[in-house]
């Protein structure tokens, strides 16, 4: 056992060994099958809990299924962001008033130039703790529009902060969803970069020129823009 110690603890292997020798009264033995026994009933609640929901969710499925295509959320975090917001987003004016409603719109306090906290407001402890981990997950996955947000945010803001635009941005893209009854589209990683396209062009050139480069702007055959130095 310890043999399979590993990086720093190998040093340890000694304090392992001695550790590992001693002996079980019969009390402990008791406990142990206590306990072992509470955690066999807690799976057999946790089985009959997770079919109860399933059978729940049948009328739901399809909307169940079109949240599901967003990135970073699973079947299981669709079904609270279902449960909590239902699928008639009639009920809300806008995507807007939703994520406001829910608690995962991004606070807004500057004042003279100054920012000052903006925290977010209180919604449903639920919900908001389902798509936080939804946004951790989707900001770190690979070439997606959550991950372009997340690390645009993040280099401004904080982990944090970007943590919280991503799950502001999923809800978002789940009151759409359920409103067109469309899946989710993806945006791609260039999306800033695309809508931002002739104020980075204009940022580089005026740096070039900067540098005494003679910059000329042409439009490249696959319709991105390159730049001709001379």
């Amino acid at each position: 056992m310890a043999d399979k110690a590993l990086m720093r603890m190998r040093k340890k292997i000694p304090q392992i060994e001695e550790a590992l020798h001693g002996f079980m009264g019969d009390h402990q033995r008791t406990m142990l099958r206590l306990m072992l026994k509470h955690i066999d009933i807690l799976e057999e609640q946790v089985l009959l809990l997770d079919q109860e929901i399933q059978e729940r969710m049948k009328p739901v499925k399809d909307q169940m299924s079109l949240v599901d295509s967003i990135p970073g959320v699973a079947e299981r975090s669709a079904q609270v962001i279902i449960a909590e917001i239902g699928i008639n987003m009639n009920q809300f004016p806008s995507d807007s008033h939703l994520a406001s409603w829910a608690g995962v719109c991004p606070g807004n306090n500057e004042s003279a130039g100054k920012r000052k906290s903006g925290k977010t407001r209180k919604g449903s402890d639920m919900l908001r703790t389902t798509l936080m981990e939804c946004a951790k997950v989707a900001g770190h996955l690979k070439n997606t529009y959550f991950s372009a947000q997340y690390a645009r945010v993040a280099t401004r803001r904080g982990h944090n902060r970007a943590t919280v635009a991503v799950a502001h941005a999923i809800l978002k893209a789940a009151y759409h969803i359920l409103k067109s009854n469309t899946p989710y589209k993806e945006l791609g990683p260039d999306y800033f970069d695309q809508r931002r396209k002739a104020e980075i062009v204009k940022r580089y050139v005026k740096r070039l020129e900067t540098l005494g480069f003679s910059v000329t702007i042409e439009q490249s055959p696959n319709a991105s823009t390159c730049l001709v130095t001379n």
